[in-house]
């Protein structure tokens, strides 16, 4: 039965009387009441700490690159409060189609482009002082999916000039080029980007028509990804978020060329058949950006008809029911990459 610790983390008084031989206490994350630290009885060959995750925030959502213009306008909105969203400076080049990575510090938009290019930018969570240039892709890349570990960020698939399938890795801590990380399961255009505590996920996007598959990929070895099931759908052009034992997947286009609500939800634990997990606020939506709190995910913009628009849909990762509005962009956006903090 977990004990929750005030919000200042002083371990408070607790009743210790119920424990049993062989038992323990474990200070553990509390992923679903605000991300606080609580007491945990638990056996004593399991007693670690578990940390918050990387791949969810606590505080804000950002947004970075977008269709429009196209633009370098790098968006933040709060978690805590359903408002429109504010300025928070500008990447170093403006693109669209990036890949949104996540540090426990500082946010990263790599690749993109209305032509291909290999630039990664780097900003800080808590100074809107705009982006400084944090190195090179290997290869430039409209249209990859980003996946963050705790120190690296992976861009994986896209389109150069043709779909591609590879996977590429860089340091969150050094500004220096990239360096091949494998291949996914099948070449990716317009995929989603998932995190888990030790590996990253991509799902969906187009290889030579719009596919259903969920590849992957180890943070800490460099090999090909492995197939881990199928989403409910075949498309491209989706939002990905992740709690911490599951992905999820928001709106995207299909091959008929038909915008999506729907978002899906799949265990990083087992390779199984993605399951519907609601829809969209009132829109669908297609090239949105993923964000990921501690217990909600957000599509933030993208197109909905044959317009771009502003809006951002918040969903519960613990419940599946449809997404509710919450507030606004800075303006219509497309194409466009999530970080968190």
């Amino acid at each position: 039965m977990g004990r929750k610790i005030n919000d200042s983390y002083v371990l408070a008084k607790t009743d210790l009387s119920n424990l049993t031989g062989g038992e323990t206490l474990k200070v553990e994350w509390d992923t679903v009441n605000n991300g606080n630290l609580h007491w945990k009885d638990v056996d004593e060959s399991s007693l670690e700490y578990v940390a918050p995750s990387h791949a969810q925030g606590s505080n804000y959502g950002f947004t970075t690159g977008d269709v429009t213009g196209p633009s370098n306008v790098i968006d933040r909105f709060a978690f805590s409060s359903n408002t429109t969203a504010t300025d928070w400076g500008d990447l170093t080049v403006a693109r669209r189609a990036t890949s949104g990575h996540s540090s426990s510090t500082d946010g990263f938009t790599s690749g993109g482009g209305d032509t291909s290019t290999t630039i990664i930018d780097k900003f800080s969570f808590t100074s809107s002082s705009g982006a400084s240039d944090h190195g090179d892709l290997l290869l430039g890349r409209p249209g990859s999916a980003g996946s963050s570990s705790t120190t690296h960020g992976f861009t994986s698939g896209g389109e150069p000039s043709s779909e591609t399938n590879s996977i590429n890795k860089f340091a969150f801590s050094s500004n220096v080029t990239a360096a091949d990380h494998g291949d996914l399961v099948n070449t990716a255009h317009e995929p989603a980007g998932h995190s888990s505590t030790d590996s990253g996920f991509v799902s969906a996007g187009v290889s030579g028509s719009p596919v259903n598959t969920i590849s992957k990929f180890a943070y800490s070895s460099n090999t090909t990804a492995a197939d881990h099931g199928d989403l409910t759908d075949s498309l491209f052009g989706a939002s990905g978020q992740s709690s911490t034992n599951y992905g999820f997947k928001a709106g995207g286009r299909n091959g008929s060329d038909t915008n999506l609500s729907t978002i899906d939800r799949f265990a990083f634990s087992s390779n199984t058949t993605a399951t519907d997990w609601g829809d969209l606020n009132a829109d669908t939506a297609a090239r949105p950006a993923g964000i990921s709190q501690t217990t909600h995910g957000y599509c933030a913009g993208g197109k909905v008809g044959s317009s771009y628009v502003d809006t951002i849909d918040q969903f519960a990762f613990a419940s599946n029911v449809t997404a509710t509005d919450w507030g606004n962009l800075s303006r219509t956006r497309g194409f466009t990459s999530g970080q968190q903090y």
